[in-house]
Protein backbone atom coordinates (compact mmCIF):
# COMPACT_ATOMS: atom_id res chain seq x y z
CA UNK A 1 0.00 0.00 0.00
CA UNK A 2 1.13 3.52 -0.95
CA UNK A 3 0.00 6.67 1.31
CA UNK A 4 -0.66 10.09 0.68
CA UNK A 5 1.71 12.87 3.03
CA UNK A 6 -1.29 13.80 5.50
CA UNK A 7 0.76 16.67 6.29
CA UNK A 8 0.00 18.76 3.06
CA UNK A 9 -3.49 21.15 3.88
CA UNK A 10 -5.42 18.93 1.10
CA UNK A 11 -4.29 15.76 1.99
CA UNK A 12 -5.22 16.59 6.00
CA UNK A 13 -8.80 18.11 5.12
CA UNK A 14 -9.86 15.16 3.07
CA UNK A 15 -8.63 12.86 5.65
CA UNK A 16 -9.63 14.58 8.68
CA UNK A 17 -12.16 16.93 7.37
CA UNK A 18 -14.38 14.82 5.13
CA UNK A 19 -18.11 13.88 5.71
CA UNK A 20 -16.94 10.53 6.74
CA UNK A 21 -14.26 11.77 8.85
CA UNK A 22 -16.41 12.66 12.21
CA UNK A 23 -14.29 9.41 13.50
CA UNK A 24 -11.33 10.14 12.85
CA UNK A 25 -11.28 13.46 14.05
CA UNK A 26 -12.70 13.00 17.08
CA UNK A 27 -10.36 10.17 17.68
CA UNK A 28 -7.80 12.78 16.74
CA UNK A 29 -8.82 15.38 18.91
CA UNK A 30 -9.75 13.37 22.34
CA UNK A 31 -5.94 12.52 22.07
CA UNK A 32 -3.96 16.24 21.42
CA UNK A 33 -6.44 17.80 23.39
CA UNK A 34 -7.77 15.02 25.94
CA UNK A 35 -4.89 13.23 26.97
CA UNK A 36 -6.47 10.02 25.08
CA UNK A 37 -9.88 10.27 26.97
CA UNK A 38 -13.00 10.03 25.66
CA UNK A 39 -14.41 13.33 26.40
CA UNK A 40 -15.64 14.30 22.61
CA UNK A 41 -17.75 11.67 21.78
CA UNK A 42 -19.82 13.56 18.91
CA UNK A 43 -19.03 16.15 16.72
CA UNK A 44 -19.85 18.20 13.95
CA UNK A 45 -17.82 19.39 11.23
CA UNK A 46 -18.45 22.26 9.30
CA UNK A 47 -17.56 23.33 5.36
CA UNK A 48 -16.40 19.67 4.80
CA UNK A 49 -14.21 18.48 2.33
CA UNK A 50 -15.52 17.12 -0.98
CA UNK A 51 -13.90 16.06 -4.22
CA UNK A 52 -13.15 17.13 -7.22
CA UNK A 53 -11.08 20.27 -5.60
CA UNK A 54 -10.46 23.64 -7.44
CA UNK A 55 -7.69 24.13 -9.86
CA UNK A 56 -5.37 26.58 -8.03
CA UNK A 57 -5.51 25.09 -4.91
CA UNK A 58 -1.99 26.21 -3.72
CA UNK A 59 -3.07 29.35 -3.49
CA UNK A 60 -6.21 28.53 -1.13
CA UNK A 61 -6.32 28.40 2.23
CA UNK A 62 -7.93 25.53 4.05
CA UNK A 63 -8.18 24.13 7.67
CA UNK A 64 -10.63 21.78 9.46
CA UNK A 65 -13.47 23.26 11.57
CA UNK A 66 -15.99 21.42 13.86
CA UNK A 67 -18.65 22.21 16.70
CA UNK A 68 -18.54 19.89 19.91
CA UNK A 69 -21.76 18.99 21.41
CA UNK A 70 -21.44 21.63 24.35
CA UNK A 71 -20.69 24.25 22.07
CA UNK A 72 -17.33 24.51 21.81
CA UNK A 73 -15.75 25.22 18.39
CA UNK A 74 -12.28 23.91 17.22
CA UNK A 75 -10.08 25.28 14.37
CA UNK A 76 -7.64 22.37 12.91
CA UNK A 77 -4.85 23.59 10.68
CA UNK A 78 -2.18 21.95 9.10
CA UNK A 79 0.68 24.25 8.34
CA UNK A 80 3.93 23.10 6.39
CA UNK A 81 5.30 26.32 5.82
CA UNK A 82 6.50 28.92 8.13
CA UNK A 83 5.15 32.12 6.71
CA UNK A 84 5.16 35.87 8.10
CA UNK A 85 2.87 36.29 10.28
CA UNK A 86 1.63 33.09 11.08
CA UNK A 87 1.49 33.43 14.63
CA UNK A 88 -0.21 36.41 14.32
CA UNK A 89 -2.97 34.83 11.57
CA UNK A 90 -3.99 31.84 14.28
CA UNK A 91 -4.60 34.52 17.45
CA UNK A 92 -6.75 36.22 14.35
CA UNK A 93 -8.51 33.65 13.29
CA UNK A 94 -9.17 32.09 16.94
CA UNK A 95 -10.65 35.75 18.16
CA UNK A 96 -12.65 36.12 14.70
CA UNK A 97 -14.18 32.71 15.37
CA UNK A 98 -15.35 33.69 19.01
CA UNK A 99 -16.14 37.26 18.16
CA UNK A 100 -18.79 36.15 15.33
CA UNK A 101 -20.59 33.54 16.95
CA UNK A 102 -22.96 36.95 18.01
CA UNK A 103 -25.21 38.74 16.56
CA UNK A 104 -26.92 42.50 16.94
CA UNK A 105 -28.09 42.40 20.77
CA UNK A 106 -26.95 38.62 21.96
CA UNK A 107 -25.80 38.35 25.27
CA UNK A 108 -22.17 37.60 26.10
CA UNK A 109 -23.16 34.79 28.04
CA UNK A 110 -24.02 33.28 24.39
CA UNK A 111 -20.41 33.00 23.85
CA UNK A 112 -18.76 29.63 23.58
CA UNK A 113 -15.46 28.76 23.82
CA UNK A 114 -13.11 28.61 21.08
CA UNK A 115 -9.93 26.79 20.62
CA UNK A 116 -7.23 26.82 18.05
CA UNK A 117 -5.25 23.28 17.13
CA UNK A 118 -2.34 23.66 14.33
CA UNK A 119 -0.06 21.10 13.77
CA UNK A 120 3.38 22.72 12.22
CA UNK A 121 6.11 21.15 10.61
CA UNK A 122 8.61 23.21 11.39
CA UNK A 123 9.71 24.51 14.89
CA UNK A 124 7.98 28.02 16.52
CA UNK A 125 9.09 27.47 19.82
CA UNK A 126 13.20 26.98 19.96
CA UNK A 127 13.10 27.52 23.71
CA UNK A 128 10.69 24.85 24.67
CA UNK A 129 11.67 21.28 24.01
CA UNK A 130 7.99 19.57 24.34
CA UNK A 131 6.21 18.82 21.14
CA UNK A 132 2.98 20.18 22.18
CA UNK A 133 2.21 23.81 23.75
CA UNK A 134 -0.96 25.05 25.18
CA UNK A 135 -2.01 28.88 25.86
CA UNK A 136 -4.58 30.51 27.64
CA UNK A 137 -5.21 34.23 29.06
CA UNK A 138 -3.27 34.09 32.80
CA UNK A 139 -2.51 37.29 34.69
CA UNK A 140 0.98 38.64 33.53
CA UNK A 141 2.85 38.64 36.92
CA UNK A 142 1.05 36.12 39.41
CA UNK A 143 0.07 33.54 36.28
CA UNK A 144 -3.25 33.05 37.75
CA UNK A 145 -6.22 32.21 35.16
CA UNK A 146 -8.43 34.41 33.85
CA UNK A 147 -12.32 33.89 34.73
CA UNK A 148 -12.92 31.67 31.18
CA UNK A 149 -10.56 29.58 29.10
CA UNK A 150 -12.83 30.37 26.49
CA UNK A 151 -9.67 31.37 23.96
CA UNK A 152 -7.44 28.78 23.25
CA UNK A 153 -4.50 27.95 21.59
CA UNK A 154 -2.86 24.99 21.13
CA UNK A 155 0.68 23.93 19.29
CA UNK A 156 1.78 20.88 18.24
CA UNK A 157 5.39 21.34 16.59
CA UNK A 158 6.40 17.78 14.35
CA UNK A 159 9.97 18.37 14.37
CA UNK A 160 10.16 17.77 17.71
CA UNK A 161 8.17 14.66 17.86
CA UNK A 162 10.55 11.80 17.55
CA UNK A 163 9.12 8.32 18.67
CA UNK A 164 9.96 5.59 17.01
CA UNK A 165 7.20 3.48 16.15
CA UNK A 166 8.10 0.53 19.19
CA UNK A 167 8.24 3.48 21.37
CA UNK A 168 5.01 4.85 21.36
CA UNK A 169 2.70 5.97 24.60
CA UNK A 170 -0.72 6.59 23.84
CA UNK A 171 -3.19 8.18 21.25
CA UNK A 172 -1.47 11.59 20.61
CA UNK A 173 2.02 9.74 19.69
CA UNK A 174 0.07 7.28 17.22
CA UNK A 175 -1.43 10.19 15.61
CA UNK A 176 1.16 12.50 15.59
CA UNK A 177 3.13 8.98 13.98
CA UNK A 178 0.55 8.85 11.39
CA UNK A 179 1.14 12.49 10.29
CA UNK A 180 4.46 12.58 10.20
CA UNK A 181 5.42 9.17 9.15
CA UNK A 182 2.60 7.70 6.81
CA UNK A 183 4.28 8.82 3.62
CA UNK A 184 6.99 6.71 3.87
CA UNK A 185 5.32 3.53 5.43
CA UNK A 186 3.99 0.46 2.82
CA UNK A 187 1.14 -0.74 5.70
CA UNK A 188 -1.07 -0.34 8.56
CA UNK A 189 1.14 -0.71 11.69
CA UNK A 190 0.17 -3.57 13.62
CA UNK A 191 -0.67 -1.78 16.61
CA UNK A 192 -2.76 0.43 14.74
CA UNK A 193 -5.15 -1.72 13.54
CA UNK A 194 -6.54 -2.04 16.80
CA UNK A 195 -8.03 1.42 16.84
CA UNK A 196 -10.59 2.17 14.05
CA UNK A 197 -10.48 5.43 13.97
CA UNK A 198 -6.27 5.24 12.62
CA UNK A 199 -7.21 2.13 10.33
CA UNK A 200 -9.89 4.19 8.70
CA UNK A 201 -7.25 7.29 8.67
CA UNK A 202 -4.86 4.95 6.62
CA UNK A 203 -7.53 3.94 3.97
CA UNK A 204 -8.39 7.15 3.46
CA UNK A 205 -4.90 7.92 3.30
CA UNK A 206 -4.09 5.17 0.40
CA UNK A 207 -3.58 6.43 -2.73
CA UNK A 208 -5.78 3.50 -4.20
CA UNK A 209 -8.83 5.38 -2.83
CA UNK A 210 -8.11 8.92 -4.82
CA UNK A 211 -9.44 10.25 -7.81
CA UNK A 212 -7.23 10.70 -10.51
CA UNK A 213 -7.76 14.48 -9.95
CA UNK A 214 -6.74 14.38 -6.35
CA UNK A 215 -3.71 12.62 -6.86
CA UNK A 216 -3.14 15.16 -9.53
CA UNK A 217 -3.98 18.20 -6.81
CA UNK A 218 -1.67 16.80 -4.28
CA UNK A 219 1.24 16.25 -6.54
CA UNK A 220 1.25 20.02 -7.36
CA UNK A 221 0.80 21.20 -3.65
CA UNK A 222 3.96 19.08 -3.42
CA UNK A 223 5.62 20.51 -5.59
CA UNK A 224 4.52 24.05 -4.87
CA UNK A 225 5.52 22.95 -1.03
CA UNK A 226 9.31 21.69 -2.24
CA UNK A 227 9.59 24.64 -4.86
CA UNK A 228 8.95 26.93 -1.60
CA UNK A 229 11.13 25.44 0.63
CA UNK A 230 14.03 25.39 -2.21
CA UNK A 231 13.05 29.35 -2.70
CA UNK A 232 13.87 29.70 1.33
CA UNK A 233 17.20 27.75 1.01
CA UNK A 234 18.34 29.54 -2.02
CA UNK A 235 17.55 33.05 -0.44
CA UNK A 236 19.00 32.36 2.87
CA UNK A 237 22.35 30.82 0.72
CA UNK A 238 22.36 34.15 -1.09
CA UNK A 239 22.10 36.33 2.32
CA UNK A 240 24.78 34.30 3.54
CA UNK A 241 27.06 34.86 -0.01
CA UNK A 242 26.42 38.60 0.00
CA UNK A 243 27.18 38.66 4.29
CA UNK A 244 30.19 36.90 3.29
CA UNK A 245 31.56 39.09 0.66
CA UNK A 246 30.44 42.43 2.39
CA UNK A 247 32.08 40.68 5.13
CA UNK A 248 35.57 40.52 3.38
CA UNK A 249 35.14 43.02 1.49
CA UNK A 250 34.91 45.55 4.99
CA UNK A 251 37.74 43.37 6.32
CA UNK A 252 39.66 43.85 3.74
CA UNK A 253 39.65 47.63 3.83
CA UNK A 254 39.87 47.47 7.58
CA UNK A 255 43.02 45.47 7.54
CA UNK A 256 44.45 48.35 5.10
CA UNK A 257 43.26 51.19 7.13
CA UNK A 258 44.77 48.93 10.09
CA UNK A 259 48.11 48.63 7.82
CA UNK A 260 48.25 52.36 6.98
CA UNK A 261 47.42 53.26 11.14
CA UNK A 262 50.23 50.95 12.25
CA UNK A 263 52.94 52.39 9.39
CA UNK A 264 52.09 55.54 10.31
CA UNK A 265 52.65 54.85 13.91
CA UNK A 266 55.75 53.36 13.42
CA UNK A 267 56.29 56.59 11.10
CA UNK A 268 55.87 58.52 13.70
CA UNK A 269 57.66 56.74 16.66
CA UNK A 270 61.11 56.28 14.08
CA UNK A 271 60.70 60.27 14.10
CA UNK A 272 60.37 60.32 17.85
CA UNK A 273 63.54 58.54 18.23
CA UNK A 274 65.53 61.09 16.36
CA UNK A 275 64.24 63.86 18.20
CA UNK A 276 64.88 62.70 21.56
CA UNK A 277 68.32 64.55 21.86
CA UNK A 278 66.97 67.17 20.78
CA UNK A 279 63.59 68.54 21.65
CA UNK A 280 61.61 68.11 24.87
CA UNK A 281 58.71 65.23 25.43
CA UNK A 282 56.19 67.95 24.67
CA UNK A 283 57.15 69.69 21.56
CA UNK A 284 58.11 65.97 20.77
CA UNK A 285 54.28 64.88 21.13
CA UNK A 286 52.81 67.82 19.42
CA UNK A 287 55.29 67.15 16.41
CA UNK A 288 55.14 63.42 15.94
CA UNK A 289 51.21 63.37 16.95
CA UNK A 290 52.21 60.65 19.37
CA UNK A 291 50.93 61.16 23.70
CA UNK A 292 53.29 62.54 25.97
CA UNK A 293 53.25 58.66 27.73
CA UNK A 294 54.36 57.30 24.26
CA UNK A 295 57.25 59.52 23.90
CA UNK A 296 58.04 59.13 27.82
CA UNK A 297 58.00 55.36 27.02
CA UNK A 298 60.32 55.39 23.79
CA UNK A 299 62.95 57.51 26.08
CA UNK A 300 62.50 55.47 29.68
CA UNK A 301 61.56 51.67 27.65
CA UNK A 302 61.39 50.48 30.95
CA UNK A 303 57.97 52.48 32.09
CA UNK A 304 55.54 50.61 31.69
CA UNK A 305 53.52 51.37 27.90
CA UNK A 306 50.22 53.71 28.37
CA UNK A 307 47.10 51.57 28.40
Amino acid sequence: MRFINPKTDFAFKKIFGSAQSQTILISFLNGLLYEGQSTIQTLDILNPYQAPRVRGMKDTYLDVKAQLADGTSVIIEMQVLNIEGFEKRILYNAAKAYSTQLGSGDDYSLLNPVIALTITDFVMFADNEAYRSRFILKEKDFLFDYPTHDLELVFVELPKFERSLDALSGLAEQWLFFLKNAKQLQAIPDNFEAVPALRQAFELASQANLTPEELDDLEHQEMFIHDQRNAVRLALRQGLERGLERGIEQGLERGIEQGIEQGDRQAQCRIAQQLLDVLDDATISQTTGLSLDEVQQLRDPSRDAPS
